[in-house]
Order: C-alpha cells, then structure tokens, then sequence
C-alpha cells in the first residue's frame, strides 16, 4: 500500500473475513501488523534476522488459521498471541540446541562493555539505541514494555495479550522503568 492511502482498519479485516474475503483480509492485515509483529517478535528473540525470519512465519499461521477465526478476541490480541506463543516455541527450541552466534546478547555485551564500541556519548548527539537498552531487561519487562510504549497498548490490552494480572502488568512497567534509568546510568558518562 502506498503512503497516500490510509492504514488498514481491524473493522475492515473483519469485514473481508466474514465476506470470505481471505486474501483481501490477509494483504490488509499484513500492511497494519507487520511492523508491530516484527517488534513483538525482535523483543522475545533478540536478534533481528531471527525476528524476520519469526514473523514470516507468525504470518504464515495467521494465514493458516484465517478460516477459523471466530472474532471471540480482538484481532491484535489473536495475532500477538500467535506471535508470542511462536516465539516462545522457538525460544524453547533454541534452549534444547544451544549455538553460538556472533550476534549473541554476550559477545555484543562484551563488545558493548568496551569504551571504544558505547555509542552512549551525548555531546557527539548520539542517542542510545532503544533496543539495546530493551535488550538489557528480563524477558517479563521486555514484553510489557514494547507493547505498553512502543505498540501503544493499553494496560488492560497488555494484560490480555500476556495473560497477566492488570496489577502485575503495572508493577513490571514500574519496574522496568526503574531498570532503564539504572541501566542509562551506567551507560551515560558523568560529567567532570
């Protein structure tokens, strides 16, 4: 789609499913969750190539399980369970067949830990990467807070999508929130 048309509505999905409308449904349904499917998936896996690769096949079973989607939940909250529960099955499958990557989270930490390669310098105008910085959080905050911020979902939404208690959801933004600032604490130089 191009950039003069509006984004695609859930409303209009909907309407090209039950018209049996499948292939108008899934173009339609690609160009509004593609982007926020890939940052669900690239916050479980970390790695971006990985997330690419996850997200084809997230939408590879959202076209599979089409036909049978019954509107019962919203369609964000049926997509973003598909993509976590893809994700965590490919995390579990990863934990049984550990490798080593040089995109792995420690040898980038190393690398990270060495002054020459921080990109945290503030006079150069070089702004942290938020990423690295979600990178750095427990899976549990790493969720919450992409689809709290980064998705702009409510915490009731957020609270339904990883099928956690409103009051748990509110504590882990505290929570993360709280880890970000120790976290750009030690990443920002302090001043002379």
């Amino acid at each position: 789609m191009s950039d003069d048309y509006p984004q695609p509505r859930d409303e209009d999905i909907r309407h090209d499913l039950k018209a049996g409308e499948y292939h108008r449904a899934f173009e339609l349904l690609i160009e509004r969750y593609k982007v926020k499917v890939f940052h669900l998936a690239f916050s479980l896996l970390r790695d971006e190539t990985q997330a690419e690769d996850m997200a084809q096949e997230v939408f590879l079973r959202i076209w599979k399980g089409l036909p049978g989607y019954t509107g019962q939940a919203s369609l964000s909250t049926w997509i973003y369970t598909i993509c976590r529960n893809t994700c965590l099955t490919e995390l579990g499958k990863r934990a049984a067949r550990p490798t080593v990557s040089l995109h792995d989270p420690v040898f980038e930490h190393a690398l990270e830990s060495i002054p020459a390669f921080q990109s945290a310098d503030r006079e150069t105008g070089v702004e942290m990467d938020v990423m690295h910085l979600l990178s750095q959080l427990p899976d549990r905050y790493q969720e919450v807070i992409t689809l709290f911020y980064l998705e702009q979902k409510s915490y009731e939404e957020v609270s339904a999508l990883l099928a956690m208690p409103l009051g748990t959801v509110k504590t882990f933004l505290f929570r993360a929130k709280r880890e970000l600032l120790k976290i750009g604490r030690r990443i920002t130089p302090v001043p002379a």
